[in-house]
């Protein structure tokens, strides 16, 4: 395995970010790591790559323990930290020049800076310096050094954050690439990358895990809890559409219109036909209404997803 995490849990005084968690990612695997704000993410990707002590439990990378053999683990892994903090002062060349020398690339410096700045898209604004560049392009510096010392694992807090609809492509274009020869996991709020570039889902939720699936079985959980949006002509005895058994849920949503939830829904649009025939009722307009991956990862975690980069 390139990541096991291991009954991990970190404590801040009474209160546990991350909670007794476990679960594996094997070399190739591009999974996402999901939560809302505040569900622990960050923190356990951050112990993950060895810049914060668990309170509990272990990691380890290409086998390497993160306590124990801290820096095996760094030169393994390339992190992209949700803040991406760099020196806004350096020239672009200049920054990744300091960085591939904490690596001690040696001569190879010079060329994988240069494969970096071509890969991130950062050929016209390697002459500037990071603090004069637009949050995109600072993103893409980020990358770039995250990259820089080829690493087995990278650990991506964010990476799309700040950027344009045509650099979101290209970014994400980029980390499919990475993703066929190195494991990757990234956290994101946006449920279409999701869908893009992984493979698998950890979904965490107040510093527990509440899902660990495919993006395809995740899917399969949506599209078994869908809806109908039916408008009846003529009043309706609630209490006797209630009694339909493929029937989950029952909304009125107004002039004889009603939603309702199933996880047959086939089987749901023939019994409301023949429950409308015997009641004397014509049915208007009958539409389905699947669940999206959205609605999954809100019911999981409480939470409405956030359609943007935070």
């Amino acid at each position: 395995m390139s990541i096991k995490v291991a009954q991990l849990t970190k404590e801040y005084g009474a209160q546990k970010a991350v909670n007794s968690i476990s679960f594996e990612v094997k070399a190739g695997e591009i999974v996402g790591f999901l939560g809302p704000n505040g569900a622990g993410k960050s923190t356990t990707m951050k112990m993950i790559t060895g810049y914060l002590a668990p309170s509990s439990g272990t990691v380890s990378v290409c086998g390497f323990d993160t306590q124990a053999k801290p820096m095996e683990v760094r030169r393994r892994v390339g992190y992209l930290a949700e803040a991406n903090p760099l020196y806004y002062d350096l020239y672009v060349r200049e920054y990744l020049e300091f960085t591939a020398g904490i690596h001690q690339l040696g001569k190879l410096a010079k060329p994988r800076i240069e494969e970096m700045i071509a890969v991130t898209g950062l050929e016209r604004e390697a002459h500037k310096k990071i603090g004069a560049l637009s949050k995109g392009y600072k993103q893409r510096v980020g990358l770039a050094q995250a990259m820089i010392h080829h690493p087995e694992v990278l650990i991506l807090d964010e990476p799309t954050s700040g950027l344009d609809p045509n650099q979101l492509v290209e970014i994400r274009e980029l980390i499919m690439t990475i993703g066929k020869e190195k494991t990757v996991l990234l956290s994101t709020h946006i449920m279409q990358e999701v869908q893009a570039m992984c493979s698998r889902v950890i979904i965490i939720n107040r510093g527990n895990i509440v899902a660990d699936d495919t993006v395809a079985a995740l899917k399969a959980t949506a599209s078994q809890h869908s809806g109908l949006i039916v408008q009846f002509e003529g009043t309706v005895q609630e209490g006797s559409l209630r009694k339909l058994k493929e029937l989950k849920s029952l909304t009125a949503l107004g002039a004889n219109t009603w939603r309702m939830e199933t996880s047959a829904p086939d089987a749901l649009r023939k019994a409301i036909m023949q429950w409308a025939l015997s009641n004397d009722l014509a049915i208007l307009s009958m539409q389905s209404e699947a669940n999206s991956l959205e609605e999954v990862f809100r019911d999981l975690t409480g939470n409405a997803v956030q359609e943007r980069v935070s």
